[in-house]
């Protein structure tokens, strides 16, 4: 850990890997950063990005499954890391002075690995209010999350605040899908400590599109978590999205008792949806945020897509389609290649 003294702000090694940045992610790269101590922030990618002044490039072409772990691998095998706090974080997060204190506070005071919940902002179309509902306004918040994991806490791969422990442990994840939640599972195993930052991961959405992206993406997350966590996966239509699955029950018995349950479940998501849009708010003042009302409708949209992406799911079970390739998922979220000629993909 730093070695500085408690009053000086740790010295802070911030890794970016990516393998092909978009121009958002671009965008995100050159923000500046206003941290009190000394930072030195390391894009890790294949090919050099266009970059702001003073920030370095560490050229990286992993060959592991989980090329985001071996990005980071490779930078902790290059990088010096003696005496700075490292952090990881994803490209599509705008990271801000509050976000890398967020992560290193909980690190000093002897946590073996902080996290932040994302944020999503700059929401401006109806797939990514749906992610966005999900991600900040439903139970599937990882403030939420964080604060009903009774095991292992939650983990988003995000934007991670890694210790030696968490470093050392790492290395056996290359070959893991869902690392994060790996990481945190086996670091709660040895009775360490998972922490999560006061300041959220912002990240700046924009237009989506199809809404084939969140699908995709959601569906997979279900078949990771039937790897990782095979007694909650099936528990996701009880905990995590009952409302729509529930007004349709109430509608077909014409039962006034569950119609009444019903209308006071929907009162309490939605408080709860405020609630958590307070909480969750983004602190800097230039970030392009919905107002309180999104809260109350796009919870909905959240769950309605978690429950859809779960229902999808349900089709290839033990089967990840992932940077174009298929894999098969064995516990603990390893992947094992599916050969080409079983899947008719590509070679």
């Amino acid at each position: 850990m730093p070695v500085e003294s408690p009053r000086t702000p740790p010295s802070v090694l911030l890794l970016r890997p990516v393998d092909a940045p978009t121009p958002r992610e671009l965008e995100n790269l050159a923000l500046p950063i206003e941290y009190a101590g000394a930072l030195e922030q390391v894009v890790v990618s294949p090919y050099r990005p266009r970059l702001a002044p003073g920030v370095r490039w560490l050229p990286s072409d992993p060959l592991t499954p989980n090329r985001k772990v071996g990005h980071l691998l490779y930078a902790l095998e290059t990088l010096p890391t003696e005496g700075r706090v490292v952090l990881s974080v994803d490209a599509d997060v705008a990271v801000t002075g509050a976000l890398v204190e967020g992560l290193v506070a909980p690190l000093v005071r002897g946590a073996a690995l902080s996290t932040a919940a994302p944020t999503l902002v700059d929401v401006r179309d109806g797939a990514g209010r749906a992610m966005a509902g999900l991600l900040r306004y439903t139970h599937h918040s990882f403030l939420a999350l964080h604060a009903m994991s009774a095991g292992a806490k939650a983990v988003c791969g995000k934007a991670l605040g890694l210790s030696p422990e968490a470093m050392e442990s790492l290395k056996s994840l290359s070959d893991h899908i869902g690392e994060d939640l790996e990481l945190s599972k086996r670091l709660h195993a040895r009775g360490l400590d998972v922490a999560l930052s006061d300041a959220p991961a912002v990240v700046p959405l924009g237009d989506i599109g199809a809404w084939e992206v969140p699908l995709s993406r959601f569906t997979r997350w279900m078949r990771v978590l039937a790897s990782h966590r095979p007694a909650l996966y099936p528990t996701v239509p009880l905990l995590f999205t009952p409302t729509v699955p529930l007004v349709l029950l109430a509608a077909l018995l014409g039962s006034p008792v569950l119609s009444l349950a019903v209308v006071s479940l929907v009162g309490v998501r939605s408080l709860l949806a405020l609630r958590l849009a307070v909480l969750g708010a983004p602190r800097a003042a230039n970030v392009r945020d919905a107002s309180l009302g999104h809260a109350l409708t796009d919870w909905l949209l959240g769950e309605m897509l978690l429950l859809t992406a779960f229902v999808i799911s349900l089709g290839r079970q033990g089967m990840v389609t992932w940077r174009g390739r298929t894999y098969a998922l064995l516990p603990g979220g390893r992947m094992v290649r599916v050969s080409p000629e079983l899947t008719g993909g590509p070679g």
